[in-house]
């Protein structure tokens, strides 16, 4: 096998040691050498980050699907949605990991997650009984100017931002909490994707390791842990009812 990896061409070099580093390149692939633990953590840091993005990218097509298939939207909050992607979009997303330099793979995913719910906001208002799409104009053009600020140093200085990080983990809490509470008052989780479900856990707990294993940031690993446990309580409503 080493005559293999000791003549790899540079398409397959190349990106490998960019994403795991000449060091943990030469001992996990060119010598093939298992022994190391904090190389094999951080390829599997990489490997769990990169299937995040990549999952990222479709988790929330079949919740749309669903909606668009069904004509409905019952069962989905609105509010959910919204506190979810004013959390996501605004400096979990882009802001906060960008600025701190973090690496693509551990927060990739955040941007398509972004676009979904904005898709999924567009459906709920627009199948709800009482129209509220008009309303969400005013509150898209605060995010996107909100969103402008904390990508630029010279606006919102790092200390602001990240005390910013540390509101979000509330607020991506709470956009958990209206969905368990409709759940728990219908005694169902209606048109809620199970797909959607198991993939936001798993993501969560995913993301809980490469945080651990890559960026080690405290206000990142607390939303993630947190956002897990509720995660699975949906989960468990799930299989419930």
């Amino acid at each position: 096998l080493k005559a293999i990896t000791h003549n790899l061409p540079a398409v397959v070099t190349e990106p490998a040691v960019a994403l795991i580093g000449q060091e943990c390149y030469t001992t996990l692939v060119y010598n093939l050498d298992l022994t190391s633990s904090e190389c094999l953590k951080l390829a599997l840091s990489k490997v769990l980050g990169l299937g995040m993005v990549a999952g990222g990218a479709i988790l929330k097509l079949p919740q749309i699907l669903t909606v668009v298939r069904s004509g409905s939207a019952r069962g989905l909050s609105l509010s959910s949605y919204i506190l979810d992607t004013v959390a996501t979009g605004i400096t979990a997303s882009v802001a906060y990991n960008v600025r701190n330099g973090f690496p693509f793979s551990t927060y990739g995913e955040m941007g398509f997650l972004l676009a979904q719910n904005a898709v999924l906001i567009v459906l709920i208002t627009s199948y709800s009984a009482r129209p509220t799409l008009p309303r969400l104009v005013p509150l898209v053009a605060l995010l996107g100017s909100l969103a402008y600020a904390l990508a630029s140093p010279s606006l919102v200085p790092a200390s602001t931002l990240s005390f910013l990080q540390t509101l979000t983990i509330p607020i991506s809490l709470s956009s958990k909490v209206p969905q368990i509470v409709e759940n728990y008052k219908a005694k169902s989780t209606g048109q809620l994707s199970a797909f959607l479900v198991i993939n936001s856990l798993a993501g969560c707990l995913a993301r809980v390791f490469t945080t651990m294993s890559e960026t080690k940031d405290p206000l990142l690993l607390w939303n993630f842990a947190l956002a897990a446990l509720l995660n699975g309580v949906i989960f468990a409503q799930m299989i419930v009812y």
